[in-house]
């Protein structure tokens, strides 16, 4: 019975070694695969981020006006003029909000075809990868683009409540003070609806109640 007992003890140590072995290995196996994901998904961010038409925008931004044309690359459509204001134009001028309604439609054509470019793209690219690891760097990838396009369906939303704007005659004047907000600075942000002493101001009151939490 003595005998009997030891070999079941001796079975059951062995299993357990065994089970914490394969555990090891699953732990071991998972921070390997996180590392792999995480070095692919820098990689593959690299590479977006050299992309040609990605850095023509800023070479741009070296030209006369970098400040504007930098901004503009961020937020509003590439290749555009600036508007040229004339001696004595009156401020919100026919010419000037059909620039600003131009502006903004092409805008929002190029916000559009990049959705559109998305969604084709992640019918094509989708795949069930045997290897983990790729499907793991799939689905980051995938996430990332998600995010992207999320924020623009936002900025789109922006996009139509300024050309409703536009359509009003409201467009131009800060919703804070009602001064103008200049020609400039609309170019560079098209859809902005403060001035920049308002925008100024309401960006120390956002960082001062962030500060306070």
């Amino acid at each position: 019975m003595k005998k009997t007992g030891n070999k079941i003890k001796k079975i059951a140590s062995k299993r357990k070694k065994v089970v914490k072995k394969i555990v090891n290995a699953k732990v071991k196996m998972k921070a390997k695969i996180k590392v792999k994901v995480k070095a692919k998904a820098k990689i593959k961010a690299k590479k977006i981020l050299l992309k040609p038409e990605i850095l023509k925008p800023a070479k741009k931004a070296a030209s006369k006006k970098p400040l504007l044309t930098k901004t503009k690359s961020s937020f509003g459509p590439a290749d555009v003029k600036p508007y040229q204001t004339k001696k004595n134009e009156e401020y919100m001028a026919k010419k000037q909000l059909e620039h600003f309604r131009s502006v903004l439609l092409q805008w929002k054509e190029q916000l559009m075809t990049e959705v559109d470019r998305t969604v084709h793209h992640m019918q094509d690219e989708s795949s069930n990868y045997p290897d983990p690891v790729d499907r793991a760097s799939q689905e980051e990838e995938f996430n990332l683009e998600l995010r992207a396009r999320d924020r623009e369906r936002k900025l789109l939303r922006k996009i139509e409540e300024t050309l409703s704007r536009i359509n009003d005659q409201d467009y131009g004047y800060c919703d804070d003070c009602g001064a103008e907000i200049g020609i400039r600075r609309l170019e560079a942000r098209p859809t902005a609806n403060q001035c920049i002493e308002c925008k100024t101001i309401s960006e120390i009151k956002e960082k001062q109640i962030g500060d306070g939490n």
